[in-house]
C-alpha cells in the first residue's frame, strides 16, 4: 500500500521558486482561460524526468519513463529507467506491475486513495479548482503559472506538506510538477516532449 501511495505521489509534486513568481490579479480571467483550454485536451503523451531529492543522501535519485493521459480518468505512468515499474489508471481501478508482480485494486477501497487519485485526475483534466479537500493559490510569472495545493484533511497532510503544478501560459501544459513532503523531502518531475490530442492505444488503459 505504501508504495503504491510512493509512486501516486511521485505524479502529483524548491522553496525558491517563489522568487520569481507574484500572485495572480486577474484570477476569474484565468480560470475562463484554463476552463476552455482544459475542455479542449482530450489526451497527453509525454516522457518525464523524475528527479527524488532525500535529506539523508547527498546525491538525487533520477528516473525517466513516460506518461499518458486520456479524458476523462484515464493515467498510464510508466517508469523506463533505472527500473520498470508500470501504473495505470483507469477509473477507480488501479493497476500496478512491479517486475514480474502484478497488483490491481479500488481506490474505493480506501478514502486515501480515493482522495490522491482524485488530485491526479484534477491536475490534468483541470478541476483542481473544484476539489474540496484542497485549498489553492495561484501566482505567475512571465511564461508560466504556478498553483500551490495544500492539503485540508489532517490525514493527507502526514503524506505531503504541498504539491506545486506548474503551467505554461501558452497552452496551460503542466511542464513541472513539485511534490514537498513533511521531512524536507521532496521531489521534482518535468515534462518534455509532449503532444496533446493524439490517439492513444486503448490497451494502455486496460485493466484485467
Amino acid at each position: 500500500m505504501r508504495k503504491y501511495l510512493f509512486f501516486i505521489l511521485f505524479f502529483i509534486t524548491a522553496e525558491s521558486v517563489f522568487a520569481q513568481y507574484k500572485s495572480v490579479g486577474d484570477k476569474s480571467g484565468f480560470n475562463s482561460r484554463f476552463t476552455v483550454a482544459s475542455a479542449k485536451m482530450n489526451s497527453i503523451a509525454s516522457d518525464f524526468t523524475q528527479i527524488k531529492n532525500l535529506s539523508l543522501l547527498s546525491e538525487k535519485i533520477t528516473s525517466k519513463g513516460k506518461f499518458y493521459f486520456q479524458k476523462d480518468d484515464k493515467v498510464r505512468m510508466e517508469y523506463i529507467s533505472p527500473y520498470q515499474y508500470l501504473m495505470v489508471i483507469n477509473g477507480s481501478k488501479v493497476m500496478v506491475k512491479d517486475g514480474e508482480k502484478t497488483s490491481t485494486m479500488s481506490s474505493r477501497s480506501n478514502k486515501m486513495f480515493q482522495q490522491i487519485n482524485q488530485l491526479m485526475i484534477d491536475c490534468m483534466r483541470g478541476t483542481i479548482f473544484e476539489n474540496k479537500n484542497f485549498t489553492t493559490r495561484l501566482f505567475e510569472d512571465g511564461n508560466t503559472y504556478l498553483a500551490e495545493i495544500t492539503p485540508v484533511a489532517s490525514q493527507m497532510a502526514t503524506l505531503f506538506k504541498k504539491v506545486n503544478v506548474i503551467m505554461r501560459k501558452s497552452d496551460f501544459t503542466v511542464s513541472q510538477v513539485q511534490m514537498f513532503e513533511p521531512s524536507g523531502d521532496y521531489t521534482t518531475i518535468n515534462y518534455s516532449n509532449q503532444k496533446l490530442n493524439t490517439s492513444l492505444p486503448n490497451d494502455f488503459f486496460s485493466i484485467k
